[in-house]
């Protein structure tokens, strides 16, 4: 047998081979592709039938946000049309000349026209689609319609809220019932008056954050040195949740926040109640747990107005010399939140959060206004943060860390506090409302 012979014989029956199975095979190569198709149409659209999400884009509750869902659904439907168009052209190709062991054909060079055409369509459909979009961004800038300022500051991780005085002594528009107004400063949740277009002025003390409550507006860096602005309004009283959507640090995915919308006279009622001299707790539970407040968290907390009944002095937080931030949440009338530890849990027990998660409108305003009461509190979660709070919530990927911040933490420490001086201070907390 000669080399050629023996070439042909060696490369004849593999040949052979693939060309009688590779039909075969790549009809059974298809199966798992039709499958994961089925299963993301599938998902799609059970996913459209799902009760609604609490960060739900497709469910505007503002102008603003109103404005982003005019804009993205003829978007969307136009890019569902060029997907479908593609997708049954490419089917069409797969069907048409699938290998049935035929030879090669030929190769071509491409039709210059065509190519053309498939450049130039695309290049008009974004032009189409760029008219709306930048009209909408100019529209989405425009903040000289506001009516009430909040100063929004992103920490590592959670949101501070600074209510500030404006030059005719109201907060947002609204005159405290008694007495002149003081700046309130809160965390976790911005609480807001419905129908008021509402100027965020935005900006970090550390790193890069990004807010986004999705159902009133799109997003806004907040960027340390500079401030952003962004103008946030809605008619429905209730809570709108949100996230931080710039990577920021371990903790990135527990950096949460909330709306809060209530009547005006609700907000009134909430203005008046952050504005309310401090009141000494009553119980002998709460009068000791004042005393470990003091003791233990006064160092970087503030509840406005506490009285040390030691010395009779003001106790006022000096975080920046224990937090390397240089801030921490103010405690003051913390009960009248849902939230703590920058709205990653909640205050309220999931029965209870369900009451005032779910109110209709109407009775939204008074369920949030109740506080949160002993017989709701989530004490799990709460006694949990008390007793370990960076075991709960990352804030240092190692102990060395601390050295490069000259021994300040990053977020709140580990206190060593005995289950004693935990029920304490949930005593003394439980009146601050």
């Amino acid at each position: 047998m000669t080399f050629h012979e023996r070439t042909n014989v060696q490369t004849s029956e593999p040949m052979t081979s693939v060309a009688s199975v590779s039909s075969d095979q790549i009809s059974r190569s298809r199966r798992p592709v039709l499958a994961l198709g089925a299963v993301i149409g599938a998902g799609v659209v059970a996913s459209s039938c799902a009760a609604q999400a609490p960060q739900d884009t497709w469910s505007p509750a503002g102008e603003n946000a109103q404005m982003i869902h005019n804009l993205q659904w003829p978007i969307f439907a136009v890019a569902g049309i060029v997907g479908l168009i593609v997708f049954a052209a490419v089917g069409y190709a797969v069907w048409k000349f699938r290998d049935r062991g035929q030879p090669i054909p030929e190769q071509t060079h491409g039709k210059p026209a065509l190519e053309i055409a498939l450049t130039i369509l695309p290049a008009v459909i974004l032009a189409v689609i760029a008219v709306p979009t930048v009209s909408t961004i100019f529209a989405l800038a425009d903040t000289t319609d506001t009516e009430c300022v909040v100063n929004v500051t992103g920490q590592q991780w959670w949101w501070e809220y600074d209510y500030p005085i404006a030059d005719d002594g109201s907060i947002c528009g609204f005159m405290p019932t008694a007495g002149n107004a003081s700046p309130i400063i809160t965390s976790g949740q911005m609480v807001l008056p419905v129908g008021t277009k509402v100027l965020v002025r935005g900006t970090s003390r550390d790193v890069i954050h990004s807010y986004w409550i999705p159902r009133l507006n799109g997003k806004k860096d907040m960027v340390p040195g500079r401030v952003h602005y962004l103008r946030l309004e809605t008619d429905t009283p209730g809570i709108y949740a949100g996230q931080c959507t710039e990577f920021c640090g371990l903790s990135h995915a527990n950096m949460r926040m909330e709306v809060i919308a209530l009547e005006r006279a609700d907000f009134q009622k909430w203005l008046d109640n952050e504005l309310k001299p401090y009141q000494a707790p009553e119980t002998a539970a709460a009068k000791a747990g004042e005393t470990v407040f003091i003791q233990q968290c006064a160092r970087c907390h503030q509840i406005n107005g506490l009285v040390d009944p030691i010395n009779g002095e003001l106790v006022v937080s000096a975080p920046d010399q224990f937090v390397w931030s240089g801030a921490a949440p103010n405690l003051t009338n913390l009960m009248m939140r849902n939230t703590f530890a920058g709205a990653t849990w909640d205050l309220l027990s999931p029965q209870c959060r369900a009451r005032v998660w779910e109110a209709a409108p109407e009775e939204f305003g008074e369920r949030f206004l109740e506080g949160v009461t002993p017989e709701c509190l989530n004490t799990v979660d709460l006694r949990e943060w008390l007793r370990n709070s960076p075991a709960k919530k990352p804030m240092y990927a190692d102990a060395e860390m601390l050295e490069v911040t000259d021994g300040k933490t990053r977020g709140m420490p580990y206190l060593a506090l005995s289950e004693d001086q935990i029920d304490l201070l949930i005593a003394y907390l439980l009146e601050r409302k």
